[in-house]
C-alpha cells in the first residue's frame, strides 16, 4: 500500500466511534446526547459506567498507536510519513465520517499516536497529566497541560526532528481547541470534576 492510502486509513481507523458504538450495544442509547455529549471515554465514564469507559479508552489509544505503526510498516519509519498518520488518526476521531463529522477530543487517539512517534516524550506528558487532573480533579486540564507539554518533551528529552516538533506542535494546539468549552466552564466553575468511582 502506498503511504498516501495508508493516510486515508489512518483518518477511516480515527473516525472508528468506539464510545458511541460501546454504548449503543451496552444502552441502546446515543452518548452524544448523554453528560456532555463527548463520544470519549470520560463522558462514557460518566454516563455508562467503568468498565465500558476502560474499553473505550483502551481502544481510542490503540487506534492512535496503531495508524502511526501502520504508516511506519509501509513508508520506512519515514517521520513525515508517520507525523501524518498521527495528525490524519487524530482528525478521525475528532471529525469522523461515520458520525456526520461530529466526534470527540481526540485525546487518547493523540496519546496513541505519539506513544508510538515520541513515546518517552509522550510518557512524561502523561505524568503531567496524572499529577495535574489528580489535583485539579479536571480531565480537561490535564489533556491540556499534557497536549501543551508535549512539543518541550519532544524538543528537550528527544531531540524530535523538525517535521515530528512541528506535528507535536500542531496537534497539541488541536487538542487545546477542542478544549475551548471546558475552558470557558473552568473559568466559571461548571467544569465537570472527575471521579472514577461515579458508575459501576
Amino acid at each position: 500500500m502506498t503511504p498516501f492510502l495508508i493516510l486515508l486509513l489512518a483518518y477511516l481507523i480515527g473516525s472508528i466511534p468506539f464510545g458511541y458504538v460501546l454504548v449503543r450495544l451496552k444502552t441502546g442509547q446515543d452518548v452524544r446526547s448523554m453528560g456532555s455529549g463527548n463520544i470519549g471515554a470520560t463522558n462514557v465514564l460518566r454516563t455508562t459506567g467503568r468498565a465500558i469507559a476502560v474499553v473505550t479508552l483502551a481502544l481510542d489509544l490503540a487506534k492512535g498507536f496503531f495508524a502511526v505503526w501502520l504508516m511506519a510498516r509501509f513508508a520506512g519509519d519515514s517521520p513525515l510519513w508517520m507525523s501524518a498518520a498521527a495528525l490524519a488518526v487524530i482528525a478521525g476521531h475528532a471529525y469522523p465520517v461515520f458520525l456526520k463529522f461530529q466526534g470527540g477530543k481526540a485525546v487518547a487517539s493523540f496519546i496513541g499516536a505519539f506513544l508510538y512517534l515520541t513515546p518517552v516524550p509522550m510518557a512524561a506528558a502523561l505524568v503531567l497529566f496524572a499529577i495535574v487532573a489528580a489535583a485539579t480533579r479536571h480531565v480537561s486540564m490535564g489533556s491540556i497541560v499534557m497536549a501543551g507539554s508535549l512539543p518541550l518533551a519532544a524538543w528537550f528529552i528527544a531531540h524530535s526532528p523538525p517535521v515530528v516538533l512541528t506535528t507535536t506542535v500542531v496537534a497539541a494546539v488541536f487538542i487545546v481547541y477542542r478544549h475551548r468549552e471546558n475552558i470557558s466552564r473552568m473559568r466559571t466553575g461548571t467544569e465537570y470534576v472527575f471521579r472514577f468511582d461515579e458508575r459501576k
